[in-house]
């Protein structure tokens, strides 16, 4: 996204895991339907929010140039049900889609213009196979989480705020964690970005928590579910070797939608 104000250069980020249930997708950006044929909902937000129109950044062509093909993705699991994340849900009938419940009923029955705007019907037109998640059983440090059936050790981690059920989703890396709190974390997860009164109305109340977290835990990668567009351009095209200190490895791959 490319919005008039502020002059921002902006990638949605999608993980794409190598699992023991094949590979998995967290979040779909932007889907095929979007690009070539946008609801009246997805063309206020390309004027609104200059998304660059391309096609090719959809997530099920940029799987496919990594040698996969959309059937092989078993496994999608959201963050949220926001258009900018869900929308390439489409390109995966069959899919299962993991979400938390709250996110779910929020999505079904929206609560004023806020929530109406935000969910896109289109995305979710096909038969939807969804897996819902309802019960904290965890904790993953300091925060509740819900343990997702995957290796590598995967969580479900509840920051409602930006929607009723946003969640981050923890992965284990290697032999380290990557955390990405999508939504409840500013652009490129740069915690001093904008006025945090802005943070609390827009992405909801977790800002001051995530950056505490980050200050004691620095050995967690924190990922944003907007990055700058050098972040993608240097981390995320390739499946090649990726120091640590970049956010991704061989077996976590982003792709900017």
């Amino acid at each position: 996204m490319s919005p008039w104000w502020p002059r921002w250069h902006l990638g949605g980020v999608c993980l794409l895991l190598e699992t023991d249930k094949g590979p998995l997708l967290v979040d779909t950006g932007l889907g095929l339907h979007d690009y070539e044929n946008p609801s009246t909902l997805v063309r206020f937000y390309i004027a609104d929010t200059g998304i660059h129109m391309d096609a090719e950044q959809a997530a099920v062509r940029q799987i496919i140039r990594f040698g996969w093909k959309p059937e092989d993705v078993h496994h999608i699991v959201m963050t949220h049900l926001h258009f900018d994340h869900a929308g390439g849900l489409p390109d995966f009938p069959g899919s299962q889609i993991h979400v938390y419940s709250p996110e779910y009923a929020a999505m079904c029955k929206p609560r004023g213009l806020v929530e109406r705007m935000a969910y896109n019907k289109p995305d979710f037109d096909h038969d939807v196979h969804w897996v819902l998640h309802n019960k904290v059983d965890t904790r993953w440090f300091e925060f509740d989480a819900i343990r997702l059936d995957f290796e590598p050790e995967m969580y479900l981690i509840p920051l409602p705020g930006h929607t009723r059920g946003h969640c981050g989703v923890a992965i284990r890396d290697g032999s380290g964690w990557l955390f990405h709190a999508a939504d409840a974390l500013p652009t490129n997860a740069e915690f001093d970005l904008l006025p945090s009164w802005i943070y609390k109305l827009v992405i909801g109340p977790h800002v001051p928590r995530l950056k505490a977290f980050a200050d004691s835990h620095p050995e967690v990668r924190i990922l944003a579910g907007h990055m700058w567009m050098e972040w993608f351009e240097k981390n995320g095209r390739t499946r090649t070797k990726i120091p640590s200190g970049d956010l991704n490895d061989t077996r976590t791959r982003s792709k900017s939608q």
